[in-house]
C-alpha cells in the first residue's frame, strides 16, 4: 500500500500499554499542594507583610527610563511643546506608584534607624528625594553614552547607543537602583537590577559604586558585585567578572568589602575575572582577555594570560592598550 510504514520503522511499537486513568479532581490536587505548603514552608510568604510587586517595580523602572531618556522609550514621538505636560503626568504617576512599593518594602523590613516614623511618610520622603536626583543621574548617563559612542567604532550615533545598546539600559537601571540602595530601601533596588539583568544579560548589583564615563562593550555575561568600586573612564567587555573570593562564610560576610576596586582609566577585556575585596587594579591598567586575577596590580600595568600563567608588566607608556580585535 502506498504510504504504508512498517511498524519496525516507527520510533515505538504500534501496540502501547494503556496508562492508568487519571482521576485526580481539582480538590485533590489543591489538597496536595496545600500539604506541600505546610511541609516545605521556607518558600512560602503567607500571612506576612505584603511584598513589593515585581511587576509593578518593572513597570515603574520602565517609566523611569522614559523620564531619563525622553523620546527613546516611548511608542510615539514627543514634541518639545508637549514635554512639560507629559513629564509632569508621568512624574506624578511614577511618584504615586513608587511610594506604594517603597512603603511595602519598609513595612516588610523597617530600617534600623526608622524609630517610630510612619512607613507611609518615610516612603513619601524617600520617593521625593529619589526623584529629585534624576537630573544628576541623567548627567552621569550622558557621560556613559558619550563613552560608549567614543569607545565603539561600530556605533553610528549617540542615538543608536541609547536606543539599541543593552548597556545603556543596564547602567541606567543600576544607577537608579543605586540611589535607592544608598537609602537602604529593601528589595526594590535588587528587583530593578535583576529586571535589567534578565533583559540585557548584565548583572550589575545596585550596591556597586560606578564612576562616570563607564562603558561595557557587548556586555553579555558581565557581573559586577555588590561592593565593587569602579573609577572613571573604565571600559569593560563581555563576560568580565568583578567577584568575591569565596562565599563560604555566607551571611557572616555581609557588609564586608568582598569585590575588587578598579581605578580610573582601566580597560578589562573579555572574560577576565578579578577576585577579592582587597584586590585593586591600579589606574591606567589593561587587563587582558581570560585573565584570572586574585591580587592587586600597580598603576599602568599590562596583565596578560599566556600558557596558564598570568603575566604582569609595566606599560610602555600610560594609556597603552592591548591590540585585541573584538
Amino acid at each position: 500500500m502506498s504510504g504504508f510504514i512498517p511498524a519496525s520503522f516507527l520510533a515505538f511499537p504500534l501496540r502501547l500499554d494503556d496508562n492508568p486513568p487519571v482521576n485526580h479532581s481539582v480538590t485533590e490536587l489543591t489538597d496536595q499542594l496545600i500539604a506541600s505548603y505546610a511541609r516545605v514552608g521556607g518558600i512560602n510568604h503567607v500571612d506576612g507583610k505584603i511584598l513589593p510587586s515585581k511587576t509593578a517595580s518593572a513597570s515603574i523602572t520602565l517609566d523611569l527610563l522614559r523620564l531619563l531618556f525622553p523620546g527613546f522609550f516611548d511608542e510615539k514621538s514627543i514634541h518639545s511643546s508637549d514635554l512639560r505636560a507629559l513629564t509632569a503626568t508621568l512624574m506624578d504617576s511614577v511618584a504615586e506608584r513608587l511610594e506604594d512599593e517603597i512603603c511595602k518594602s519598609l513595612e516588610y523590613a523597617p530600617p534600623e534607624d526608622a524609630g517610630h516614623e510612619e512607613p507611609r511618610r518615610k516612603a513619601r520622603d524617600l520617593t521625593l528625594g529619589f526623584l529629585s536626583n534624576l537630573p544628576q543621574i541623567r548627567e552621569l548617563l550622558h557621560t556613559d553614552t558619550e563613552a560608549a559612542f567614543q569607545g565603539d567604532p561600530a556605533a553610528l550615533s549617540a542615538e543608536e547607543v541609547i536606543v539599541a545598546y543593552p548597556f545603556t539600559e543596564a547602567i541606567a537601571v543600576q544607577r537608579l537602583a543605586h540611589e535607592l540602595y544608598r537609602e537602604k530601601v529593601p528589595l526594590i533596588p535588587r528587583i530593578m537590577t535583576e529586571w535589567a539583568h534578565s533583559r540585557t544579560g548584565m548583572d550589575l548589583h545596585p550596591g556597586a559604586r560606578i564612576g562616570s564615563h563607564f562603558f561595557i562593550d557587548h556586555g553579555t555575561g558581565t557581573v559586577i558585585g555588590e561592593t565593587a568600586v569602579i573609577g572613571r573612564h573604565v571600559k569593560m567587555y563581555q563576560g568580565v567578572g568583578l567577584v568575591a573570593r569565596s562565599l563560604s562564610g555566607g551571611q557572616l560576610l555581609r557588609g564586608q568589602k568582598r569585590h575588587p576596586t578598579v581605578e580610573d582609566r582601566v580597560t578589562i577585556y573579555a572574560n577576565a575575572t578579578i577576585v577579592g575585596g582587597e584586590t585593586v587594579i591600579g589606574e591606567g591598567s589593561t587587563i587582558g582577555a581570560s585573565v584570572f586575577l586574585t591580587h592587586s596590580v600597580p598603576p599602568h600595568s599590562l596583565v596578560t594570560f599566556d600558557k596558564n600563567d598570568v603575566n604582569v608588566a609595566q606599560k610602555a607608556r600610560p594609556g597603552t592598550v592591548l591590540d585585541y580585535q573584538i
